[in-house]
């Protein structure tokens, strides 16, 4: 009490380490899953010369990064979307990053009922909690070219 007052402040408990170190796992989740869905910007483009006349690519971007990407084919004759392929950079996997990109899809084509021709283990998950069937890879549009089949 009456003593030398000590030079250095002792840390709360609890607090151990610099001020703005990582703390932890959750921490870092909590903060990827909010970078997922406030810096993540989703950009359509068509695919040309491809195959078939739907195809599309959802780009998801990051400070002019791109961190996934969802290929897909759209039939408005058929009102049918297929994702043909779904990557995501390994940093955002467990974000919510997949959801918020297939809802994305969802709202971006109204009307049409969507499926899907992966097989991984870790899309089938996720597929079956966003309510999307998996149809076989040859399934085809019969609306698509003949040199699509």
């Amino acid at each position: 009490m009456f003593g030398p007052a000590p030079t250095t402040p002792t840390p709360p408990p609890g607090q151990v380490g610099a001020k703005h170190s990582r703390r932890g796992k959750i921490t870092g989740r909590l903060r990827r899953r909010l970078l997922a869905y406030r810096a993540i910007d989703f950009l359509s483009t068509h695919i040309p010369d491809h195959s078939g006349p739907g195809e599309e690519c959802l780009l998801l971007v990051h400070v002019r990064q791109v961190v996934g990407q969802i290929h897909y084919q759209i039939c408005t004759d058929c009102a049918q979307g297929v994702i043909t392929a779904l990557v995501i950079d390994e940093r955002f996997h467990s974000t919510g990053l997949a959801n918020r990109a297939l809802s994305h899809l969802r709202s971006r084509h109204p009307g049409l009922a969507w499926c899907s021709t992966l097989n991984m283990r870790t899309t089938q998950d996720l597929l079956r909690r966003m309510s999307i069937p998996t149809v076989p890879a040859d399934t085809h549009c019969p609306h698509a070219s003949p040199a699509a089949a």
